[in-house]
């Protein structure tokens, strides 16, 4: 798939899919979340425009470079820490597709429901193979939050393998392999 992602385009993802993403994605992780709901309550523009984008939950580690930076970590944290911000930022933004690693919460599944957007799983523990993937930085802002929380605008080729794990549809690989766990073997 090719950012920027439409609706349409996301609305017939299922879970299962497997995608690969090239375009724009935008890096957010627990301080930049909390910042960004914090420009809405305020009325204040955000510095990059995340209409409609890809939001990645990553803290990537990068060298700087004689005219910008360079990716060499990247992989994805864990997605729940920003349950408290994401449904707020998914409803005013219309993000399209937001990518981590272990899921999202009830309030931010419905949301995604209702405004067309979808979870990406990216596999834990492949930093170095998600930095492969990204082409150019194209910018950071935030940066006094520190280089993970900052807000790092990525163009990426071919990032993935992407396992869509929350859909548009109300169904969640998380929720159905607990409850599969429940069944079977009489867990928790």
């Amino acid at each position: 798939m090719k950012t920027p992602l439409t609706e349409g385009d996301i609305r017939k993802l299922k879970v299962g899919d497997v995608v690969y993403l090239s375009g724009v994605i935008v890096t957010a992780r627990d301080a930049a979340h909390k910042r960004i709901t914090k420009f809405l309550r305020e009325g204040r523009d955000l510095p990059i425009n995340v209409n409609g984008q890809v939001i990645y939950h990553c803290g990537p580690i990068m060298r700087k470079i004689k005219d910008g930076w360079m990716a060499i970590a990247a992989g994805p944290t864990t997605s729940i820490r920003m349950e408290k911000y994401a449904h707020t930022i998914i409803e005013k933004f219309k993000v399209r597709l937001i990518i981590g690693k272990g899921g999202m919460g009830q309030k931010t599944e419905r949301m995604m429901k209702k405004v067309g957007c979808v979870y990406g799983t990216f596999t834990g523990g492949a930093a170095v193979l998600a930095a492969q993937s990204i082409r150019k930085v194209k910018g950071v802002e935030w940066l006094d939050l520190g280089m993970p929380e900052a807000l790092w605008i990525l163009e990426v080729e071919d990032f993935g393998p992407l396992i869509i794990s929350i859909d548009t549809h109300g169904n969640n690989l998380f929720r159905r392999v607990h409850e599969k766990a429940k069944t079977e073997f009489n867990v928790g």
